[in-house]
């Protein structure tokens, strides 16, 4: 795990040395422990390091295989790194390192573009050949590790979050009008390529490009797995899919155990967290460092589930860390969340997860974490309904949508406005697409493959990696997906949704944090907007900034700000949260 950055230059000219430099200086957080630059020509790589895996010298980037012309710079984790060795040097391959970095060098050389189909992990990669001059870029199934781009015709600058790009300059930070749509609209999804700003763009998950030296490039798509009953499965009951599914999910955790330093769990005490606390203890793990975080309540509504974390911590006698963070140092650390976002996120666990993380990282380098396990395994509310859906994207976007288009002219100033319901129709366009065979599997393959990486996934990278902290996620084991992909949607949406992975829970943790209400990381105070918090998102709205940039109507601020609390969107997020969060990222990134 670390951070990545540089410069591709098609005109001849050199890379910029300040640019690489400020770019590097702006992911130091990524990785806080080394760094390196290589230059060849026309392209340079940049990188600060996180020690996780091969701690030695021999292991720094960017990494250099001068015998097979091939320099790398790697943010990530191969999980089967040891297993892609063994079968590379049964090819002759030889290695000077320990770590996974040289075995993605060397899985390129051997399978080219096709090496990505044998990792098993998360990473954004830049490779660059000496010989060819080509470049090659390559992000994972699910856009865990994020790869932004900053182009030009004469240049590409790329980095692991969008505010290094805007440091290094050259960069048009207008706002991108379609993208707005969607941050209003697609409850704050922005889905590659896009981003907020015009400049900026962003490699689409399941992707490797190929750069030529002329710039000409072009994309292939690795992944995409089909939501369909598999003839093989017909006919599995309940409990032989729990067992299926339990499996995989044991394999997908221990996966997720290498490292050549501790790792522990970020442990909420709900069923996701919980499952993998448990399959750690059964796997043998000792001692395993666990740590959970909680705020004050606000409007009666309680803002910790220490009960259920306080259980299973003690169920399986983990060395557990209960954080709880009063209203002062929530309002104090908001600052340092924002600027932690390399894109607008309107989530109020975003500080929950910062804060969460700033502890951690006292004690540990590595975690993992339960986010995707609603997005694959069918948990959360809007899945029942689509169960018989004849309209799969109107019942869709009745629970999903903060706004509808027609709303939308009601709330944004007339030159931010598209003519056309473009998020409807990215909508529309995946949950169409071939491949899923009922309107449930068209949701979750849409939530899993667009949803989960613009929200739940870039959350959680943003807010660890701000305080150097590797977050390992087992659910999104592409193995564990595909395999739940071919569920039938009536099994998976039994008990309220999750019922198979809520089935193999069973097997492993206490039924009290199963049989309960849905939780999550609860930030009452962002979710009523009021007092200090009130204020703040008022200043902001109110800035000289935000008049000029005249997105939103008065008329509809004014009715925010007296009622906060009177706008909640269907997924019950603020309405004033969600656009004063937007000016708040932008005035903090200097936009």
């Amino acid at each position: 795990m670390c951070g990545i950055c540089g410069e591709v230059r098609f005109d001849g000219a050199q890379p910029s040395p300040i640019a690489i430099s400020k770019m590097m200086d702006a992911i130091a957080p990524r990785g806080p422990d080394g760094a390196g630059l290589e230059m060849h020509n026309s392209v340079a790589l940049a990188h600060r390091r996180l020690s996780i895996i091969d701690l030695s010298v021999k292991a720094r980037q960017p990494m250099v295989d001068p015998a097979l012309g091939l320099t790398i710079v790697f943010n990530g984790c191969i999980y089967n790194y040891p297993e892609l060795r063994a079968e590379l040097e049964a090819k002759g391959y030889n290695f000077f390192s320990t770590g996974d970095t040289e075995v993605v060098v060397k899985a390129y050389h051997a399978w080219g573009r096709d090496c990505v189909d044998r990792f098993k992990g998360m990473f954004a990669f830049v490779i660059h050949e000496r010989d060819s001059g080509r470049v090659v870029m390559a992000r994972d199934r699910f856009g865990i590790k994020p790869l932004y781009l900053a182009e030009t015709p004469s240049s590409i600058r790329f980095a692991s979050t969008l505010p290094a790009l805007l440091q290094a300059g050259d960069v048009d930070t207008t706002i991108d009008r379609h993208a707005l749509h969607n941050y209003l609209s697609f409850h704050a999804v922005v889905p590659p390529p896009r981003t907020i700003i015009k400049g900026v763009r962003k490699l689409p998950p399941a992707t490797i490009r190929v750069i030529e030296p002329n710039g000409e490039r072009k994309d292939h798509v690795y992944w995409n797995p089909p939501y369909r009953r598999d003839p093989e499965y017909s006919g599995l009951s309940t409990n032989e899919w729990r067992d299926l599914v339990l499996d995989s999910l044991r394999t997908a955790v221990k996966r997720r155990m290498v490292a050549d330093v501790p790792v522990g769990v970020l442990l909420s005490g709900g069923v996701d967290s919980s499952i993998i606390v448990g399959l750690l203890a059964e796997q043998g793990q000792h001692g395993l460092m666990t740590f959970s975080v909680g705020f004050e309540e606000a409007n009666g509504e309680k803002g910790d589930e220490f009960q259920y974390s306080d259980l299973i911590a003690e169920r399986f006698g983990t060395n557990h860390h209960k954080i709880f963070v009063p209203s002062e140092k929530l309002m104090e650390s908001l600052p340092g969340t924002f600027a932690a976002m390399s894109e607008p996120m309107v989530s109020y666990d975003n500080v929950g997860f910062y804060l969460l993380s700033q502890e951690v990282s006292k004690h540990i380098k590595v975690v993992q974490s339960g986010q995707g396990a609603d997005e694959v395994f069918g948990g959360y509310h809007w899945y029942p309904p689509l169960a018989d859906s004849n309209n799969v994207v109107d019942d869709y976007a009745r629970v999903f949508f903060d706004r509808s288009h027609a709303k939308m002219a009601e709330h944004v100033n007339r030159e931010w406005l598209v003519d056309e319901d473009f998020s409807r129709e990215l909508v529309a366009e995946r949950l169409m697409r071939a491949g899923a065979d009922t309107p449930v599997g068209a949701a979750l393959r849409l939530d899993s493959q667009v949803m989960l990486v613009d929200d739940p996934v870039k959350r959680v990278d943003n807010m660890t990696m701000a305080w150097g902290l590797e977050a390992r996620v087992p659910f999104l084991d592409h193995d564990l997906v595909e395999l739940a992909a071919k569920i039938p949607p009536e099994m998976q949406l039994a008990q309220n949704g999750k019922n198979i992975l809520k089935e193999a829970a069973r097997l492993v943790v206490p039924h009290e944090v199963i049989d309960r209400k849905k939780g999550y990381f609860p930030v009452p105070q962002l979710k009523y907007v009021d007092g200090p918090y009130l204020d703040m998102v008022r200043d902001a709205l109110s800035s000289q900034a935000a008049r000029e940039r005249n997105i939103f109507r008065q008329d509809y601020l004014d009715t925010l700000f007296a009622n906060p609390s009177d706008h909640i969107t269907p997924l019950q997020g603020s309405e004033l949260w969600q656009v004063g969060l937007l000016e708040m990222w932008l005035q903090t990134h200097g936009i």
